[in-house]
């Protein structure tokens, strides 16, 4: 075929990036009807299938995976290139998820603002998905999930674990002991609903189907634990601060893996700015340095439990 028009390339790509073609079309100020042409038009020219479509939506095809890959970070370039922008080049703002920025980047980030003086930080606390080509002045986010998200780059930054939790006051008004079982204690259910992982890989028996209280966020869970008000499955990362100043303590020296790892998430424009460049390398060497901790500790961990077994 001829050169593809820019603009069916661009439908094709905010399609394949919302993964809804009417979402696509309302961006694009199109109707569905004249997105799925130009769509289709490409299809025909390509002479290869771009999406399978289904009443969920669409989705990528391999080869509409490779072709978003190639093109999706030039097209943002030449949008970020001919848009006007009144930002600063030295403001960088960055979406984060709340509990993890109060458990582990705050505490840090004072050494940024160190070796960055010339930087100033927009930081955005918000659970939802971040939509790069719709939030034209977001840089970055720090995200929670599997690290595979369509049109955008993404830098692993380390895993997590799970571990039952308790209040000291709890604790002490269970008179909990050496021997207990987990199941009669009252537990709080969990945002990921690990509980029943956790009970058929360290328990005897299965995990019970009532829980004191359910929560839909990991920060609420973990403030509930430390109120007392049960025992949480507490992340790791996200529960430190509370275990390092007595707020809760471990009931197991067990961990459970979690199924997703932290991320540090851009769009391709993002590559171009000096700011989030310093914030990448900066926030790299920082996971790097907990990722040594943390096998540290596991290490200390695992050399401990044999002597705890004697």
């Amino acid at each position: 075929m001829g050169r593809p028009p820019l603009h069916a390339l661009q439908g094709f790509v905010l399609a394949a990036r919302v993964g809804n073609l009417t979402r696509a079309a309302e961006a694009s100020h199109l109707t569905v009807s004249a997105l799925s042409h130009q769509i289709r038009q490409l299809e025909q020219g390509l002479g290869y299938r771009l999406f399978e479509r289904s009443a969920r939506g669409v989705q990528l095809t391999e080869a509409g995976r490779d072709l978003l890959q190639q093109i999706g970070p030039a097209l943002d370039q030449i949008e970020a290139s001919l848009r006007p922008s009144g930002r600063q080049p030295h403001v960088l703002s960055i979406s984060l998820l709340p509990s993890m920025g109060n458990a582990w980047l705050l505490p840090r980030l004072s050494s940024f603002v160190e070796c960055c003086p010339e930087i100033e930080l927009s930081l955005r606390s918000e659970a939802n998905l971040v939509d790069f080509q719709r939030e034209i002045g977001l840089d970055a986010a720090l995200r929670f999930g599997p690290g595979q998200w369509p049109g955008v780059e993404a830098l692993h930054l380390f895993d997590d674990s799970l571990t039952p939790v308790i209040s000291p006051a709890l604790a002490q008004r269970l008179q909990l002991g050496d021997k207990y079982e987990l199941a009669r204690l009252p537990l709080l259910g969990d945002p990921a609903g690990r509980w029943g992982d956790w009970f058929r890989r360290f328990e005897t028996g299965p995990a019970p189907k009532r829980f004191v209280a359910s929560f839909t966020d990991s920060e609420s869970l973990q403030r509930a634990a430390a109120e007392g008000l049960g025992v949480a499955l507490g992340r790791m990362t996200l529960i430190r601060p509370l275990l390092e100043s007595g707020r809760l303590i471990t009931l197991s020296q067990q961990r459970l893996e979690s199924e997703f790892a932290h991320y540090l998430v851009w769009p391709g424009r993002s590559s171009q700015r000096a700011a989030f460049l310093a914030f990448r390398d900066w926030i790299a060497e920082q996971a790097r340095h907990y990722r040594v901790q943390l096998q540290a500790e596991d290490e200390a961990r695992n050399a401990a439990e044999p002597r705890a077994a004697e």
